[in-house]
C-alpha cells in the first residue's frame, strides 16, 4: 500500500481545515517518491535568466511558488512551458522588469528577490519591489546588497522599489572578493549567480556550504561558468562572457525526506523512501 494513498490524502484533507487534528497510534507503511526540492528549484529558475538558450529543468515539484516565479519570468518575456514536473525556458526575449505590472507577482513570493543577481548581470540594472512571500521571522537582504555593491553595483530605495545600476563603464560587474558576515544561504547563491558573468575573478569567503549550493553550482557549471569550491567556506567564481542553455535535474527535497523519516522514527514505523540523498540529510552538514 502507497503511503501517499492512505496517510498524504488525511492530512491534506486536515490542512484545508484552520487547525491540525492529530490522531496518533497508528503506524505509517508504503513508498514514498520524495519531490523535487523548493528551495533548490526557485533558485535555478532565476539563473536561466543568465542563460542565451534554453533551460530544461527537470524534478520540478509542482507548487505555488513555481507557479508565481514561471509567471514573473514570463512576464519578463521568457517563454516557459510546462510538463508534469519538467520545466522548458527559453529567454531569448527576455527584458529586466521596469513597470508597476511586477509589483504584486514580486511581493507574492520572497524567491523572487533571487532574480535581482542574474538580471544585473546580464541587463545591468534591475528594479524590483521588495521581497515579500511567507512571514517567518526577520530575513533581511543587507547581506545580498553589500555584497553586490563590492561587484560595482549602486542601489537606490524609493516607493517600496529597490532599484539597483551597475556603475561601470561597460555596466558589466567587476570580480571581487566577498567576505560575508554571516552563512547565508540566499546571498551565497545571489552572488554565485552574479559572478558568473562578472569580468574577472570573485571570492566568496565565508560561504554558506548547503546542498543547495552545490546544486546551483553544477547548473551554472554545466552552462558555461567557472565555479568552483561549492560546498566549501570559500568559493571562487571565475567570470566568462555568456552562459548557455543545459539540462538540469533539482536535487530531491532534504527537508521532505527528513519529514517523513523522523514521522516513521517517532511512531516506529517501516518505510521507503526512494529518489533522494542520504548525504543530504547527514546531521551538521548544514548551517542555519
Amino acid at each position: 500500500m502507497n503511503i501517499e494513498n492512505k496517510t498524504v490524502k488525511k492530512i491534506r484533507n486536515v490542512l484545508n481545515k484552520k487547525y491540525l487534528e492529530i490522531n496518533g497510534g497508528e503506524l505509517l507503511e508504503g513508498n514514498i517518491k520524495i519531490s523535487g526540492a523548493k528551495n533548490s528549484a526557485l533558485v535555478l529558475m532565476a539563473a536561466s535568466i543568465l542563460s542565451k538558450g534554453q533551460i530544461n529543468l527537470f524534478n520540478v515539484p509542482r507548487i505555488s511558488d513555481v507557479l508565481i516565479l514561471s509567471k514573473i519570468l514570463t512576464a519578463m518575456g521568457m517563454n516557459i512551458k510546462s510538463n508534469s514536473n519538467q520545466l522548458e525556458i527559453n529567454t531569448k526575449k527576455i527584458s529586466p522588469p521596469s513597470n508597476d505590472l511586477f509589483f504584486d507577482l514580486f511581493h507574492a513570493l520572497r524567491g523572487s528577490f533571487f532574480c535581482i543577481g542574474p538580471l544585473l548581470a546580464r541587463f545591468g540594472k534591475a528594479k524590483i519591489p521588495l521581497p515579500g512571500g511567507c512571514l517567518i521571522g526577520a530575513r533581511p537582504i543587507d547581506e545580498h546588497i553589500n555584497s553586490l555593491k563590492e561587484l560595482g553595483v549602486m542601489f537606490k530605495f524609493k516607493n517600496n522599489y529597490l532599484s539597483a545600476e551597475v556603475i561601470t563603464s561597460d555596466k558589466r560587474l567587476l570580480g571581487s572578493s566577498i567576505n560575508f558576515k554571516c552563512k547565508s544561504v540566499g546571498a551565497t547563491e545571489t552572488l554565485l549567480m552574479a559572478a558568473s558573468l562578472a569580468k574577472g575573478t570573485t571570492t566568496l569567503n565565508n560561504a554558506a556550504q548547503e546542498p543547495e549550493i552545490i546544486d546551483l553550482a553544477n547548473m551554472l557549471n554545466l552552462m558555461g561558468a567557472k565555479v568552483k569550491g561549492a560546498g566549501s567556506e570559500c568559493i571562487t567564481i571565475e567570470g566568462v562572457e555568456s552562459l548557455k542553455g543545459c539540462d538540469y535535474t533539482v536535487m530531491s527535497d532534504r527537508i521532505e525526506a527528513g519529514t517523513f523519516l523522523i514521522a516513521a522514527a517517532i511512531t516506529r514505523s517501516n518505510i521507503n523512501i526512494y529518489q533522494c540523498e542520504p548525504n543530504h540529510l547527514k546531521i551538521g552538514r548544514a548551517h542555519v
